[in-house]
């Protein structure tokens, strides 16, 4: 009796293991708003080889394509955050994606501005992102 109540823990602990997994993949995979953000920086990106490829970037040569996709993509992440902020249907953890978003900020003007200025800043924009992460957006 013992060894089939022990196969029947087993069992449901394996069972809920697979549904919990299945609820986190199901919770991600109905993420519109990450998705639609992916696919703008994607288009964005190509967008910006295709522009540097013909040649019209020449004029900017303070700017280069690899610059400005970084700094694409780290304002679309920053839309991202906002439109998670301002929309409840939306809101889920967006601490990483504004700490990656000023990450690619920091990629895109590193080179313009130059990088003794930048990394500074973004470390210090990554931890206020940390401090008010504990102190805001947990208590929500």
């Amino acid at each position: 009796m013992s060894e089939w109540k022990q196969e029947q823990d087993e069992k449901d602990e394996k069972d809920e293991k697979q549904q919990g997994e299945k609820l986190w993949g199901e919770k991600w995979q109905n993420d519109v708003l990450s998705g639609v953000i992916w696919a703008l920086i994607l288009i964005w990106a190509g967008c910006v080889l295709l522009l540097d490829t013909m040649g019209v970037l020449r004029p900017f040569p303070f700017l280069s394509g690899w610059s400005l996709i970084f700094l694409g993509a780290g304002l679309l992440l920053l839309v991202e955050a906002g439109v998670r902020a301002v929309l409840p249907s939306y809101r889920r953890g967006m601490r990483g994606r504004v700490i990656l978003a000023f990450i690619f900020l920091g990629i895109g003007l590193g080179s313009t501005v130059g990088w003794a200025l930048v990394w500074p800043l973004v470390i210090i924009a990554i931890g206020v992102i940390m401090i008010l992460g504990v102190l805001v957006w947990n208590r929500r």
